[in-house]
C-alpha cells in the first residue's frame, strides 16, 4: 500500500510540473521578441526604428536596431544599423552606450565610407555630455565646470579633421572647437581667481599664464592678463607686472573686447551671484 502511494504522489508531482512547465513556457514564448517581430524584414525594422526616432521615443528605437541587428547581423545595411544605434543612444541621453557602439563601428568598419560620421558623434557626445535640464532652461555659464568633457569632445573633433579632411563635418566641428577652447580657457581663468581668493598666488601666476600662452587669440586672454598682474602684484614682482600691464594696455586699450558675460539678463546675474555653477 505504501509503495502504491508513493507512486501516486510521484506521477501527481511530474503532473504538476509538466503543467507548470506548460504555463512558464506559454508565458516566455509571449515575451519572446521574436515573436513580437515574427515576419518582419529588415525594411520593416527600419521603417519602425525611424519612426521611433522621429516621434522621439528613442528608447524603443534603440529596442528595434538592436533587435535587427540581431537577427540580420550580415546583411547588406548592418554597417548603417550599428550607426543607428548609436544615434538613438546618444538622443536617449546614454553617451557611454554611444560612444561604444560609435568605437565599434569604426573598428569594424574603418572603411566604410560613413566612418567619418562615427568620430563626428564621438564628438557631439562629449560636447553634449554635461547639459542636463538645468543648462537647458535656466542661464549657466558651462566655463565653470570641469572641462573633462570639453577636452575629450576637443579631441574628438581634431582627430576628425586629422582623418577626414574632406569630410562634410568639419564645418560644424570647427566651429564647435572654437565654443569648446573658448570655454576650457574661461574655465582655466575661473581657476586662476579661485586661487587668487586663497592667496595662492604663484598656483594662480601659472594658472593665467597658460592661458595666455595655451589660449591665444580667445576672449579668456585679456581677463587672464588681469589675473597675472595682481597676482604678481600681491608676490612683489614689481617688474613681471609692469609688463604685463603694458602687454593689456597695448593690446587692449580699451578694456576686453568680448564682454565676459556678453548679453547678460537679470536671470544670469542672480543665477551668478547665488553661485550654483561654482
Amino acid at each position: 500500500m505504501r509503495l502504491i502511494l508513493i507512486k501516486f504522489f510521484i506521477i501527481f508531482s511530474l503532473g504538476l510540473s509538466l503543467q507548470g512547465c506548460g504555463v512558464f513556457g506559454d508565458s516566455a514564448d509571449e515575451a519572446n521578441p521574436e515573436n513580437e517581430y515574427a515576419g518582419w524584414n529588415t525594411e520593416k525594422f527600419r521603417t519602425e526604428a525611424r519612426k521611433m526616432v522621429d516621434a522621439g521615443n528613442y528608447e524603443k528605437a534603440i529596442k528595434l536596431y538592436e533587435a535587427l541587428e540581431s537577427r540580420y547581423p550580415f546583411g547588406e545595411s548592418s554597417a548603417q544599423t550599428q550607426l543607428d544605434i548609436a544615434y538613438a543612444y546618444y538622443k536617449n541621453a546614454e553617451p557611454e552606450s554611444a560612444i561604444a557602439a560609435a568605437d565599434r563601428f569604426i573598428k569594424m568598419n574603418p572603411r566604410n565610407p560613413h566612418v567619418d560620421y562615427a568620430y563626428y558623434l564621438k564628438g557631439l557626445v562629449n560636447y553634449n555630455r554635461d547639459i542636463g535640464f538645468i543648462d537647458r532652461f535656466l542661464p549657466t555659464d558651462t566655463s565653470q565646470r570641469d572641462p573633462g568633457s570639453a577636452r575629450e569632445a576637443y579631441r574628438n573633433f581634431e582627430e576628425l579633421i586629422r582623418r577626414y579632411p574632406g569630410s562634410r563635418y568639419l564645418a560644424d566641428a570647427r566651429l564647435r572647437m572654437i565654443a569648446l577652447k573658448n570655454n576650457m580657457a574661461m574655465h582655466d581663468v575661473h581657476v586662476a581667481r579661485h586661487y587668487m581668493k586663497r592667496k595662492a598666488y604663484i598656483a594662480a601666476a601659472n594658472r593665467a599664464s597658460g592661458v595666455v600662452e595655451n589660449y591665444q587669440r580667445t576672449p579668456a586672454v585679456p581677463y587672464a592678463l588681469q589675473v597675472l598682474m595682481e597676482a604678481y602684484t600681491e608676490l612683489g614682482m614689481k617688474e613681471l607686472a609692469d609688463d604685463t600691464k603694458r602687454v593689456y594696455e597695448q593690446n587692449y586699450p580699451d578694456g576686453p573686447p568680448v564682454p565676459e558675460f556678453k548679453n547678460m539678463t537679470f536671470s544670469h546675474r542672480l543665477w551668478d551671484f547665488i553661485g550654483f555653477d561654482k
